[in-house]
């Protein structure tokens, strides 16, 4: 990309590109949109799922625990790895929709107050990220530090949306298949934003980042609930199945264009 800026140099100052650093993170396209919102919908019935099969406290755990390998894999990569990476988001997705689930279920705090409580959070984390690295820009995120804040705040993302999300479609009654298309409208107005009065592409990802998350969880509960509740009662073990399937084989592909690519550009792939 003409860029000269190592690893090391990316970690301070302005955002540069992201094969310039290696980057961890994928680079943001129509692509990894989808990806990002199969994972978010498998992540909601999954964990709806294990929680009823395996019990709370187990599945809780046992969530955790594959979510602390993921990472762990995730931090001893060098680059952006597709298997790893989306391996690692579909994990925070389901630890973040089960760490939302039990505020409300097991403590009883109700949606908005635990929407309201991540909100505050993720804004912590972009605090602290934006005072110690000086950008919020995911395609400077090359390892060390400002991995660590990224992996938070995408967590922090995911449990504000699953709250968000059943805010709309339970405490407010208002269903999965409305608040879907509430959502996916709603998903639109960050780049309506982008292109129209010049909103930069830092808060514009990460706007739509976080819209990402209720827009695939109420399409996938609408498709895995009773209908009783509203949906198509298809299950959430099948509509899981469904998802990780087509999950595993759009990460599939991703992982052979960045073969291509990385032989192209005479870079060794981990």
């Amino acid at each position: 990309m003409g860029a000269t800026t190592t690893p090391r140099a990316a970690r301070r100052g302005p955002a540069v590109p992201a094969r310039a650093v290696l980057s961890k993170v994928p680079q943001v396209t129509a692509v990894f949109w989808a990806v990002k919102v199969l994972t978010t919908g498998m992540g909601e019935t999954t964990s709806d799922y294990l929680a009823r099969v395996l019990g709370p406290v187990p599945a809780v755990g046992s969530a955790g625990l594959l979510l602390a390998a993921a990472l762990f894999a995730q931090a001893r990569t060098r680059r952006y790895v597709p298997a790893v990476y989306w391996t690692a988001v579909v994990m925070v997705s389901v630890f973040g929709t089960m760490a939302a689930d039990v505020a409300h279920v097991a403590v009883g705090v109700p949606y908005a107050a635990s929407a309201a409580g991540f909100a505050v959070v993720l804004a912590l984390v972009f605090a602290l990220w934006r005072a110690t690295e000086g950008t919020l820009a995911v395609e400077t995120v090359a390892g060390g530090r400002r991995e660590v804040y990224y992996w938070c705040a995408v967590m922090a993302t995911f449990a504000l949306g699953t709250a968000v999300g059943d805010l709309t479609a339970a405490t407010l009654g208002w269903g999965y298949l409305p608040s879907g298309l509430l959502f996916a409208a709603l998903i639109t107005v960050p780049a309506l934003a982008h292109r129209l009065v010049g909103l930069g592409p830092v808060p514009t990802f990460w706007w739509a980042y976080v819209l990402t998350r209720p827009l695939g969880a109420c399409f996938a509960d609408w498709a895995g609930v009773s209908h009783a509740r509203g949906g198509l009662d298809l299950g959430t073990g099948p509509v899981s199945l469904v998802l990780a399937v087509v999950i595993v084989a759009a990460v599939a592909w991703l992982g052979a264009a960045e073969r291509r690519a990385s032989r192209e550009s005479g870079v060794r792939t981990p």
